[in-house]
């Protein structure tokens, strides 16, 4: 058996096929990382929660999709890299800003490119931004609601982010294209 196995909606524990039936009714799929993540209730529950939040919030498909996928680069996740990258695409980020964030860079859009430089600023400081972050990011044209939506984001992404990089769920052929190293 294998150390984290990826549990699909037949085997996993009874208590997690609840949120594996509402990933897959979002994704059409249950994504590898969910899989694994069903092992634990509490974890996948955690997540179905909060993408719910998330994806009901105030930003576009697309600037979550830029979030998520700067998270993945920023906490170094190569399976969420791969997945967000695909998503970006779908939801119509220009090819070249999501390399530009795969790359470690910041979008040359200015608001996607302010909200890729706040989350991967809040990231990298463990949240301790200070004034002039704040003003950059307000200067873009969001709210300091937005601000704090953000933070909702990255917890959603630091599920599967810290998931990806214990677990190592291999990655669906689907997203092979889109395969990334840190």
């Amino acid at each position: 058996m294998e150390e984290f196995p990826v549990y699909t909606l037949d085997s996993a524990p009874e208590a997690s096929r609840p949120a594996l039936r509402d990933l897959r009714a979002a994704f059409g799929i249950i994504p590898n990382i969910a899989g694994v993540m069903a092992t634990s209730p509490v974890l996948i529950d955690s997540l179905v929660g909060l993408f719910g939040w998330v994806h009901g919030g105030s930003f576009t498909e697309a600037q979550i999709q830029v979030l998520l996928l700067t998270n993945a680069v920023t906490n170094a996740c190569p399976w969420a890299v791969a997945f967000h990258t695909a998503l970006a695409l779908q939801q119509g980020v220009d090819r070249a800003e999501v390399d530009a964030i795969r790359a470690g860079r910041a979008p040359q859009d200015e608001k996607l490119g302010a909200l890729s430089t706040l989350a991967r600023t809040l990231i990298e400081t463990r949240g301790r931004i200070d004034a002039q972050h704040r003003a950059r990011f307000l200067a873009a044209g969001f709210g300091t609601e937005h601000l704090l939506e953000v933070i909702a984001v990255i917890a959603a992404s630091t599920i599967t982010n810290y998931t990806g990089n214990v677990a190592n769920p291999p990655l669906e052929a689907a997203f092979q294209p889109h395969a990334w190293r840190a």
